[in-house]
């Protein structure tokens, strides 16, 4: 028998296989997988519990609610037509992806059900991709295709054997039927081939002398059909973990609970002046009539109705857009679309530094101009052209 390795010579099938991955390689990642899970789930864990604690996010008439983001992603979203008919599901919609994070982010971190938790994370982040960042230029500046591709190598190779209950449990239900624990070692296949003996001539005697392949090694593959004990151990595993994923999901809906009825305390004391809603009516004049104002054009409502520090809200008629007038000094009004044009959520005016914010990813913009003063939206809102009427009234024109 011939002790040297398989030399770049091997046959051109042997060659094309030998370039693959060795069985369950993806496994052999462990310590590396930490950071990622880590990130990911605290990241997931995060946005779950934040959508929860924030009664406005299901609360149709608030500006960062599901459905004014959902309405807001459908003016941009490839997915428009889709989008529009979810609309009337926002809250359910809402519910379903604040506790489908949590449950992501509590199986990422804690290494339970891996895969399936990192599949889950990879759907909601295309999801998101599609509906919120999908118009980001350059395409990298969008973090919901990063956030996909992240959740790739946990896909591929589970949460790893490190701080993980998917391999604690997997060893202790080996263990409890006296067979060997799962781990896996890397090893390189030069030292299986010198530790087997099994091959002559870069055959394999193993396999009928077919050529040496590391993809079909037995040593490497194992047994090819599952004994008795391996299924008793595989059955274990499943039942333990299908308990400790009961435990671990009543506890976490608990705390959920929680969660939101603490958010729905702190939600109850406002920490901002009241915002007026005007009527905004189309008003034009016709020859041998009295205006009722210098300008031509919408009527929205009385001046006194607006002050510095407390803005109006009102409708825009010729888009149907929400819009906002503020007086920034006495006598001095301005307005904007407050559409985000980052993802179309409804911006807020801060009076504590005289900004427009918005609620759902927290771009901020002047009050005096419109334009952007922080990302992530690419560039500012629209402005409105207001006007005081000679009759006290302000007019959108």
């Amino acid at each position: 028998m011939s002790s040297s390795p398989l030399p770049q010579s091997a046959t051109s099938k042997g060659r094309a296989r030998t370039l693959n991955a060795p069985p369950r390689a993806g496994a052999l990642s462990q310590w590396a997988l930490l950071p990622l899970r880590g990130f990911l789930g605290v990241t997931f864990l995060f946005a779950g519990l934040q959508k929860l604690a924030n009664p406005g996010f299901f609360n149709e008439k608030s500006p960062s609610s599901i459905q004014a983001q959902l309405t807001g992603a459908a003016r941009v979203s490839p997915l428009h037509a889709l989008l529009a008919h979810l609309l009337s599901y926002a809250v359910p919609i809402g519910i379903t992806i604040a506790i489908a994070e949590v449950a992501i982010g509590l199986g990422t971190l804690l290494g339970l059900w891996s895969r399936i938790a990192a599949v889950g994370g990879a759907l909601v982040s295309l999801s998101l991709f599609f509906t919120v960042s999908f118009h980001a230029s350059p395409y990298y500046t969008g973090s919901d295709i990063v956030f996909l591709f992240a959740w790739i190598p946990l896909i591929i190779s589970g949460g790893g054997t490190r701080f993980s209950m998917d391999a604690r449990i997997a060893r202790e239900a080996a263990t409890s039927q006296g067979a060997p624990p799962p781990e896996l070692v890397a090893i390189p296949f030069a030292q299986v081939q010198a530790f087997c003996g099994h091959y002559e001539k870069r055959n394999c005697t193993a396999r009928n002398n077919e050529p040496c392949d590391q993809t079909l090694c037995p040593v490497l593959l194992g047994p090819s059909e599952s004994s008795e004990r391996e299924d008793a151990v595989h059955r274990r595993t499943v039942i333990v973990r299908s308990a400790a994923t009961a435990v671990v999901g009543a506890s976490a809906a608990l705390f959920a609970a929680g969660t939101a009825e603490v958010g729905k305390v702190i939600a109850g004391s406002p920490s901002t002046p009241g915002v007026n809603e005007l009527g905004a009516t189309s008003v034009t004049t016709t020859p041998g009539q009295s205006a009722p104002s210098q300008s031509e054009g919408t009527l929205l409502g009385a001046a006194k109705d607006v002050a510095v520090g407390r803005p109006a809200v009102f409708t825009i008629p010729s888009s149907g857009d929400p819009g906002i007038v503020i007086e920034l000094a006495q006598g001095h009004y301005v307005g904007f679309d407050t559409v985000c044009p980052h993802m179309g959520c409804t911006v807020q005016y801060s009076p504590s530094n005289n900004m427009l914010v918005c609620p759902c990813h927290h771009s901020e913009f002047y009050a005096n101009n419109g334009d952007v003063i922080q990302g992530p939206a690419p560039h500012g809102l629209t402005k409105l052209d207001i006007v005081e009427g000679s009759d006290g009234n302000l007019y959108l024109r």
